[in-house]
C-alpha cells in the first residue's frame, strides 16, 4: 500500500484505503497500458512508411511498366514477406493493446466512480465527512485521481 494512503488519518477505515489504492493501482494499469498503445501505434506507422518507401523506390517505380513484373519482383524476395508480415502484426498487437487500455480505462473509471457514489457511505461520520476533502486533495495531488466529479 501506498505509504500517502497508510498515512491517512484514523476517519479513514481500512476498507477504504484498499479501495484507494485499488484505484490507484487501476490508474497505473490504465498508464501502462496507454503508454504500450501509443508506443506500437508509432512504430506501427514507422514499420509501414518504411516499407511502403521501400516498396515505392525499389519495385514500382523501377518496374512501372507491367503490374506483373512488379509481383513477380514483390513475390521473390522473402524480405517483402517478412516486412509485410513485421507490419501486418505490428497492426494487430496494436488493435489488442487498444482493447486492453479501453478496458483498463473502464475499470478505473468505474472503480473511481464507485467510490465518488459510496463517499456517504465510507465516511459517514460528521468529523470524518467533513475532512474527506483532505483525502481527495491528497488523491488528485499525487495520483492525479479527480474524486470530486464523475465526469473525466
Amino acid at each position: 500500500m501506498e505509504a500517502c494512503i497508510k498515512a491517512l488519518d484514523e476517519q479513514t477505515d481500512e476498507a477504504t484505503k484498499q479501495m484507494l489504492q485499488a484505484v490507484v493501482n487501476r490508474k497505473r494499469k490504465f498508464k501502462k497500458y496507454k503508454q504500450n498503445h501509443l508506443m506500437t501505434v508509432n512504430a506501427c506507422l514507422i514499420i509501414s512508411m518504411m516499407f511502403l518507401l521501400y516498396i515505392y523506390f525499389f519495385i514500382a517505380k523501377p518496374y512501372s511498366y507491367s503490374f506483373f513484373s512488379m509481383f513477380s519482383v514483390f513475390v521473390n524476395s522473402s524480405v517483402n514477406f517478412v516486412c509485410l508480415v513485421l507490419s501486418i502484426s505490428m497492426y494487430g498487437y496494436m488493435i489488442v493493446l487498444k482493447k486492453k487500455k479501453d478496458k483498463a480505462e473502464k475499470e478505473f473509471h468505474a472503480l473511481r466512480c464507485e467510490i465518488i457514489d459510496k463517499s456517504k457511505h465510507l465516511w459517514k461520520k460528521d468529523s470524518s465527512w467533513n475532512s474527506r476533502h483532505k483525502v481527495f486533495e491528497m488523491m488528485k495531488k499525487n495520483f492525479d485521481i479527480n474524486l470530486y466529479h464523475e465526469n473525466k
